[in-house]
């Protein structure tokens, strides 16, 4: 009988098949992106900065007090030495990017004039030997990829052979001197001045258009203040935050042991903060907060989007389900009433439409799943710029979610067909 069913209605079989397979496509699809989109997503935001800041202990405890600025420019510096501790630490392939900062003032001298300016030290493309053996390279290269270099390029450290100490100008400093890339300038400071080569122009958008930015050790012998950092922003990947999160950051004492492990061996923002601060000698880590926040808030309304798709590709399956089968029983109301009338139970008759239903169903949902394989590999490439990673436990998802869905697609019909009565389908009634 299921045979002859799918003989005569193969047509209604293949719309039911096609129905389940396109819902069971866009839920794959949706599920696998879901499950591996927060490390891409997180990815994609660290192109936008850092979201952990470093500072020395006692500077951090002036800004709270007293909300100013730079307030190692009051003796309290971070060691430059222990820069490589933070590749030691737990979430240490969390850490993506960090680069050192120390600040001073400083005057520039070019051919048309002189202006006060804050200069700045940093890494561009350092090379660095960790304490593990490994190497790394890092800078504000990576760290800062929205600034559009107008002239030149960026500086590179690695490469350069010039005579002068290369550096790079902000697009203010350089309209108020007319500085063009390749030009000399000289920057004086108390402790001695600098003839320094222009590498590139380069456009932020903030405050640093209005600095200059050059290679650290050369700021740190300008400033006599060689093997120190003023700051260091750190780039890593993290978990958004919920309440253990924000409990252990307002005091780890706080949690209980079990806690406390879940937190550590957890890549919350606050946890790596914590563990940074373990590293380096009398520093405060301290996150980003709107980076730190915003990232939470995108996958947070990302999963939902997608959850929200998932749901309503299924309802769109289990009513596109109940037309064709409640057509089918339609048409084949003699069929179930002659059945019925030789003795055949409301059980046994639901069933047999049942099976006819899940045989077509999981044909549709093997064919639906690849095809939603398909489709996240699609989305991973187009908008991650990476493939999107199989994810096996979706599989018993979809199972359940296309067997609710062909259920709750059938059950309009089932109620159609238990309420026939042999006598009246069979008189043409």
């Amino acid at each position: 009988m299921i045979k002859g069913a799918f003989t005569r209605q193969w047509k209604k079989m293949i719309m039911i098949a096609l129905t389940v397979a396109l819902g069971t496509s866009l839920a794959t699809a949706m599920l696998n992106v879901m499950m591996d989109v927060s490390d891409k997503v997180n990815q994609e935001l660290k192109t936008y900065g850092a979201n952990i800041t470093v500072v020395p202990k006692s500077a951090s405890v002036m800004d709270s007090l007293y909300e100013i600025e730079n307030g190692a420019d009051d003796g309290a510096y971070l060691k430059e030495s222990e820069l490589g501790n933070i590749k030691t630490i737990f979430w240490a392939f969390n850490i993506v990017d960090f680069a050192p900062f120390i600040d001073t003032k400083a005057t520039v001298s070019a051919d048309s004039g002189e202006k006060e300016i804050t200069l700045v030290g940093t890494w561009f493309d350092h090379h660095l030997e960790l304490p593990t053996g490994e190497t790394l390279n890092t800078g504000v290269r990576s760290l800062r990829t929205w600034w559009d270099i107008s002239e030149g390029d960026w500086l590179s450290e690695q490469t350069y052979t010039g005579t002068e100490k290369p550096c790079m100008v902000g697009e203010g400093i350089a309209k108020t001197l007319s500085v063009k890339s390749g030009d000399i300038i000289t920057v004086s400071t108390t402790h001695g001045s600098e003839r320094l080569y222009v590498a590139g122009i380069f456009s932020s958008g903030d405050t640093a258009d209005d600095e200059i930015y050059a290679s650290l050790d050369t700021v740190q012998a300008l400033s006599d203040k060689d093997g120190l950092l003023s700051s260091i922003e750190v780039s890593a990947l993290t978990t958004p935050d919920n309440e253990l999160a924000i409990k252990a950051a307002k005091d780890p004492g706080s949690l209980t042991i079990a806690q406390y492990e879940t937190w550590y061996c957890t890549a919350y923002v606050s946890s790596i903060c914590y563990q940074i601060q373990e590293v380096i000698t009398d520093s405060v880590a301290s996150p980003v907060r709107q980076v730190a926040d915003s990232e939470g808030a995108i996958l947070e309304k990302t999963h939902l989007l997608m959850v929200l798709i998932t749901i309503l590709s299924l309802v769109g399956s289990a009513l596109g389900i109940t037309n064709l089968v409640t057509a089918s029983v339609m048409e084949r109301s003699s069929e179930i009433g002659l059945l019925k009338a030789i003795g055949a139970k409301n059980g046994a008759v639901s069933a047999l439409v049942l099976t006819e239903v899940m045989i077509t169903g999981i044909v549709g949902a093997v064919i639906g799943y690849f095809a939603g394989f398909g489709f996240a590999q699609i989305i991973g490439q187009t908008v991650f710029g990476s493939s999107i990673e199989m994810k096996l436990f979706v599989i018993p998802i979809v199972a359940v979610l296309v067997i609710a869905v062909v259920l709750a697609g059938s059950l309009p019909a089932i109620r159609m067909l238990l309420r026939l009565r042999p006598a009246e389908v069979l008189h043409g009634r």
